[in-house]
């Protein structure tokens, strides 16, 4: 694993002072830093139609801007002006190995709780203007030079410029500025205002960006997943009930039973570590899950998988799948990719292994019949691919 990008400041105590709580400013916390891929590799991603892209243009004035939604045109690149505008481009990890490769510096942090790696390029005065993120970001600096500033506080009500195609903030002040080089990396908790600047041109910024469900996307995903799996037959019971003056009234005992109702299934712990397993693996965009669907249709044998891993070949997780595992007493249950898998105590190194690395050789993986089965599986679904190296 690469070494975290938090300097010389140890885990515990960027968790404890840091974490969810103030900005961090990093200078050179990677000194050998290069951007995953080339802008013009991050142009090219922007022209395809299933990857999620967009280009913000600031024009005369700080309330005249412009967004454009990929998927964009080479010539679309040569019609922006000479200033002022940035590209943006979502989920590089998944599309490109060596953006899924920049993102193993931050598993620091649960590898769950990541979200995916957006890449912007920006020419000189290139930004999205002062706004705030519901989830929390490592901006690094891999090419030119941004000047950042950070403010304060804000949540849904803060106050935005009217008639904008993007979120800006109308009372932004900032506290701290900084112009973060190549190997700087600051940190912006969730809420906290920042305002991006490109000076010059060339700006590369990595950003890592966090998940962060909301309580009203958890409950809405959790008694869906509850109520697919109930018999139409349990019911409300009132067996108890009394007669009432007025026959309108709701009573209190009547609201007990629903709380008992609602707080049976908020207390069931294996079935909350089943949903939330299944829920925070599926993938990111629904074509990737189709994607899933149609690697599945490969025809990838026992023997090929046996061949492979003998000629000292790698298999590597694909960049868009997600895994995770809960321990459940002495078994591990395996969610990918929105399913879980049979769990087995003898399975529970192979599991740890494939949730902790994105590839893995002859070395990683001791070759019994139920670890190559699941490994056999992951690879005719396409959660898994062969390399040939």
């Amino acid at each position: 694993m690469n070494p975290m990008p938090l300097g010389e400041m140890p885990c515990d105590q960027f968790l404890a002072e840091y974490w969810q709580k103030k900005p961090l400013l990093i200078r050179n916390a990677l000194p050998n830093v290069s951007s995953p891929v080339s802008a013009e590799v991050l142009a090219g991603l922007a022209c395809e139609e299933e990857i999620e892209s967009r280009i913000v243009i600031q024009h005369q004035s700080e309330k005249d801007w412009e967004l454009k939604h990929g998927p964009f045109k080479e010539s679309d690149f040569s019609t922006l002006p000479d200033s002022n505008w940035t590209l943006l481009v979502q989920a590089v990890d998944h599309w490109n190995p060596e953006a899924a490769k920049f993102l193993e510096q931050f598993t620091f942090i649960p590898r769950w709780r990541i979200d995916d790696l957006m890449i912007s390029y920006a020419c000189d005065g290139g930004g999205v203007g002062p706004h705030y993120d519901n989830y929390d970001v490592f901006l690094v600096q891999t090419s030119g030079k941004r000047k950042w500033e950070i403010g304060g506080i804000y949540n849904e009500d803060a106050p935005l410029l009217e008639n904008l195609p993007v979120s800006i903030l109308s009372d932004f002040s900032a506290t701290e500025s900084w112009v973060l080089e190549p190997g700087d990396i600051l940190y912006v908790p969730a809420g906290f205002a920042h305002n991006g600047i490109a000076e010059g041109n060339g700006c590369i910024t990595c950003s890592v960006g966090f998940r962060a469900p909301s309580h009203s996307e958890i409950l809405r995903e959790y008694t869906d997943f509850i109520g697919e799996n109930l018999s139409e037959a349990m019911r409300y019971e009132d067996p108890d009930l009394l007669a009432q003056k007025n026959t309108g009234e709701i009573s209190s005992q009547t609201i007990e039973k629903i709380q008992r109702i609602l707080q049976k299934y908020t207390e069931d712990k294996e079935s909350i570590s089943n949903w939330f397993g299944r829920y925070i693996t599926s993938p990111k965009y629904s074509q990737e899950s189709d994607a899933f669907t149609q690697e599945s249709e490969k025809t990838c044998t026992l023997d090929d998988l046996k061949m492979h891993l003998d000629s000292g070949k790698y298999i590597f997780r694909n960049e868009s799948s997600r895994f995770a595992f809960k321990a459940n007493d002495n078994n591990f249950i395996l969610f990918v990719d929105g399913e879980n898998f049979d769990k087995a105590s003898n399975l529970n190194p192979l599991i740890e292994t494939l949730c902790a690395n994105i590839k893995f050789s002859k070395q990683d993986i001791t070759q019994t019949d139920k670890n190559l089965t699941l490994l056999l599986k992951l690879l005719q679904r396409g959660s898994l691919y062969l390399a040939e190296i």
